[in-house]
Parts: structure tokens; C-alpha cells; sequence
């Protein structure tokens, strides 16, 4: 076994583990030779895939572009084989993404950069099949590096018939990511999942105003393969060529030491309004200015009080008489204005929503139900921890045993408030959902009631904004078949309901 402090080659001093994942060990060491820091990858004994890793990394050698991690070393001749690469400091999308999405203009700029570094892969013959979030690095040096490329892939045995379009996807998804913070692939990483609608992630429109049609189109024709207006683009090729025309912008750093902010009920789970990150949202906070006491008043004599009284009088004597020649001259000099037909300009606020904690919910089984869709965990799906859930029922079909049409979650606000927007936490598995807005508990949804809003396939975080704004005092999440399986068991589960709107 191999320990910290132990030298390959003679030259290369392993210092600290970084990652072990099935057999092969990822290490920070030193080269002793050239006096720098490098990444070195070793392998235990039984690793099945060491003489593919280091053909892929000496492929891997032969890129010509920077923006590749380079592997300065491979040797699979002595009784150690080992694969050295070039170390990155820096930060991940990942880590730009802690505290919300990028500007579209960084976004974009930045995933351009690592289209060309993916294409110059190609060029040479190689593929990375394993793009996700923490492979793109804007290093502490100023530059976008992209990590893995071909080495991850033989690290995991990861191959593809159309390794090109699984690249193009990726290159998708990326630029997905940084317009959204979430991430709309199969493989876990630390971003929210993409909310499902339908069987598919929502478009990057869907979840975050403001982002360009351009923008959010390239990322249905690469990482969705949607045709589009052009076709869909297959290879990273296609996707650098797309966004060859936007501006190389630096992505801002986060602060070294900046903590990530926790979740805030009323907000989404990460900062905010969901997707309304800007700039100035991934700049470290400024220091609060000291400002100087002010200086006492000086002491003030009755005299002095009566003569600023006066010049106060004066000075507004001045200012009416002024406001009253304007008006005048701008009526036509008829020595007045037309007080009860002025008009006021009314200033265009958006109106500011407010966080609507609920009274308390329960599952909501109505007649000719039982009442009790696991009445007793209701309260987790509105105690602001999308950690825990509340479930229906299990049943012994999707179409919950052919007993009946549906059940749900009732959520009571204790008065009547005006609802503008929902975020809607589902479990894992395709929900079929619809929400209505009531004056009362009511009975079965849908018999001669028009919901709110409806959705089939959902899953994962899915906001709700409604059409109009609706006024109630109960909220209704029903399901409707089909439900989704759950471990032997079809049932509908919600992590989380956040309620928004004007009290």
C-alpha cells in the first residue's frame, strides 16, 4: 500500500491523498526535479483498467492546447504504475455556482472556451465522455482548464459508439449549469437536479429569466439534441462554432473565504429568487463603511431659532410662488392650472412578494376516502427542509389500486391570502400533479374545477409561477395517475411547498 511521503521515479513525492475511487488513488504531490506541484494517479493491485488509463493519458499528452491538463509523465514499466499530470488550482463551475448562476455573457464565454479546448481533443483522437460541473476550472492563473479528458473515462470504462454527441451533450449541459445552477444529467454532482416536466429537464428559460433565446437554444440543440431552427449539434465542433462570436468575459471568483449562505425559507434553496443571481451576487461583500459621528449641534439662542424660522418662511414662500409661475406658463398663461385634471405619474414597482408560512397541511383523501393520506407527516412538506417529505399512502398500483381517482396535500394558509407563485419540491420518480387555489377544504379536485396549474412526468424542484394571481386560503397538490414506484410501492411524495403572495 502505498503511503503519503513515498517517491516514484525517484523524483515525484507523494504528499496528500486527494481522491480514491474503485482501486485508483488520485495524489498532490511534488516533483522534486522541477520543483512544482502535480497530480499523480496510482493504481492497487487488481485494478482492471491500468494499461487503458495509461494509453489514454499518453494520448492525452499529445493535445495541443492549454486548456487540456497536460500529463507530463506515464509509466507502467516498474512495479509501480502511475500516471502524472499537471496540477490545477483553482476553481470549478461548481464552485462559481455556489452561490447562484453566472451571467448569461460569462455563462456562455466560458463554455465556448471549453468547446474549443473538447474540439482540439477531438482533433487528436480523444474524448472526455465525462463532462460535468467539477471538470471545468477557471484556475488561479487566470484560465479555463478542462480536466479528465480521456483519463476519466478509462478510469471508469466509460465508452460510447457516438462518443462525439455524448461530448456535444455534455459541452449542453455545462452551459446549462452556468445559466442555472442545476444540472440536468444523470450523474450526481452538488448542483440542485434540473426540475423534470414531462420526462425531460425544464429549458434554462423555464427555470431563470432573462437568459437570451439564443442561449437557451443552444442548450436544447446540444445537451437535449432538440432540432431547433438549425439541427441539432453533434459535436463539440458544432457547439465552439455556435458560440465562437461571444465575448471571452472572466468569471468572477468567489471569495476564498466566503461561507455558502443557508437556505432561507421563502427564497429558492440557494440565494434568492430562483435563477436571478447577477453579477454583483458572486462579489465578495464589502466591509460596512465607519461613518463619523456627526459633531453635536451647536448651542442654539432664542434669536437665533426666530431668524431661521423666517428664512424657512421665505424660502418656502419662494418655492411656491415659483411652482405656481411654472404651472401657469405651462398652461397657456391663464394664470392657473387644472388641479382636478393633473395627472400624477404612477411609479412602475413590481410588487414585492412576501413568504407565506402556512397554518398547517394534512394529506387530503376526500369522500369517498378515508381522510388519512399520512395525515401525521403533512407537516414535513411545509417546515422549510426539503430534506423531509411527506407521502401518500403506498398502493399496489400506479393507479392507486383502482380504489380511486387521485389524493393529495392540503395545505392550509389560515386566511385568505393572494397566491402568486409555488415552489414545489417532488420526490424522485414521474408525478402527474395539478394544484387548485380554494376558499375551502372542497371535494374531489377536478369535477368541475379548473386547476391552477398541472404537470406530468414532474420531479425535483419545480417552480410555479401562476398565470394570474389567485385568492384562497387552501392549496390543493393532488396526483393523479399514474404514481410513481417507490421501493415495492406506488406513491406520490413531496419533499416541499413554498408558498409566495401578498397576505
Amino acid at each position: 500500500m502505498i503511503e503519503p511521503g513515498a517517491r516514484l521515479a525517484g523524483r515525484y513525492r507523494l504528499d496528500e491523498l486527494v481522491s480514491e475511487t474503485s482501486g485508483a488513488a488520485l495524489w498532490k504531490a511534488t516533483d522534486e526535479t522541477l520543483a512544482r506541484q502535480v497530480g499523480v494517479w496510482t493504481f492497487a493491485d487488481g485494478f482492471g483498467r491500468t494499461d487503458e488509463v495509461v494509453r489514454a493519458a499518453r494520448a492525452a499528452s499529445r493535445i495541443a492546447d492549454a486548456r487540456v491538463t497536460q500529463v507530463f509523465d506515464a509509466d507502467d514499466s516498474g512495479p509501480t504504475t502511475y500516471v502524472v499530470q499537471e496540477w490545477i488550482s483553482g476553481q470549478s463551475l461548481s464552485d462559481l455556482l455556489r452561490n447562484g448562476p453566472l451571467e448569461p455573457e460569462r455563462a456562455a464565454g466560458l463554455v465556448a472556451e471549453a468547446a474549443e479546448a473538447v474540439t482540439a481533443a477531438a482533433a487528436a483522437g480523444i474524448h472526455h465522455l465525462c463532462l460535468t460541473p467539477g471538470k471545468l476550472i477557471w484556475s488561479s492563473g487566470g484560465a479555463v482548464k478542462v480536466t479528465g479528458v480521456g483519463v476519466d473515462a478509462a478510469l471508469q470504462g466509460i465508452s460510447s459508439g457516438d462518443p462525439a454527441v455524448v461530448d456535444a451533450q455534455g459541452l449542453g449541459r455545462l452551459l446549462y449549469a452556468a445559466l442555472t445552477a442545476h444540472w440536468p444529467g444523470p450523474e450526481q454532482t452538488s448542483l440542485r437536479p434540473a426540475p423534470i416536466v414531462s420526462g425531460r429537464p425544464c429549458e434554462p428559460s423555464q427555470i431563470r429569466a432573462g437568459i437570451p433565446t439564443r442561449l437557451n437554444e443552444i442548450v436544447c440543440r446540444a445537451a437535449f439534441q432538440a432540432s431547433g431552427r438549425e439541427g441539432p449539434l453533434r459535436t463539440a465542433q458544432d457547439v465552439a462554432d455556435t458560440l465562437a462570436d461571444v465575448p471571452r468575459m472572466v468569471p468572477l471568483p468567489l471569495a476564498e473565504a466566503a461561507p455558502a449562505p443557508q437556505p432561507v425559507r421563502g427564497t429558492s434553496r440557494t440565494s434568492g429568487q430562483l435563477g436571478m443571481a447577477t453579477e454583483n451576487d458572486l462579489l465578495p461583500p464589502r466591509p460596512p463603511r465607519r461613518r463619523a459621528a456627526p459633531p453635536p449641534p451647536p448651542p442654539t439662542s432664542l434669536t437665533n431659532k426666530i431668524l431661521m424660522g423666517a428664512v424657512a418662511l421665505l424660502v418656502f414662500v419662494a418655492v411656491v410662488m415659483g411652482a405656481w409661475v411654472v404651472g401657469a406658463n405651462m398652461s397657456g398663461g391663464t394664470g392657473g392650472t387644472d388641479v382636478e385634471n393633473a395627472s400624477v405619474p404612477e411609479e412602475d414597482e413590481e410588487t414585492e412578494l412576501q413568504v407565506i408560512t402556512p397554518a398547517s397541511a394534512t394529506g387530503f383523501d376526500p369522500p369517498p376516502g378515508d381522510s388519512d393520506e399520512h395525515n401525521d407527516k403533512a407537516s414535513l412538506a411545509i417546515d422549510g427542509d426539503p430534506s423531509s417529505s411527506w407521502n401518500t399512502q403506498g398502493y399496489n398500483s400506479a393507479e392507486f389500486g383502482n380504489l380511486k381517482s387521485g389524493v393529495g396535500l392540503l395545505v392550509d394558509m389560515g386566511a385568505e391570502v393572494e397566491l402568486h407563485e409555488i415552489d414545489i419540491t417532488f420526490g424522485s420518480g414521474a408525478h402527474n400533479a395539478s394544484v387548485y387555489v380554494r376558499g375551502d377544504a372542497g371535494g374531489v379536485p377536478g369535477e368541475g374545477e379548473q386547476p391552477q396549474w398541472q404537470g406530468s412526468g414532474v420531479s425535483g424542484e419545480v417552480p410555479v409561477k401562476l398565470d394570474q394571481p389567485v385568492t384562497g386560503r387552501y392549496v390543493v397538490v393532488w396526483f393523479s395517475a399514474p404514481l410513481p414506484q417507490d421501493d415495492g410501492s406506488y406513491r406520490g411524495v413531496i419533499n416541499e411547498v413554498e408558498l409566495r403572495g401578498i397576505q
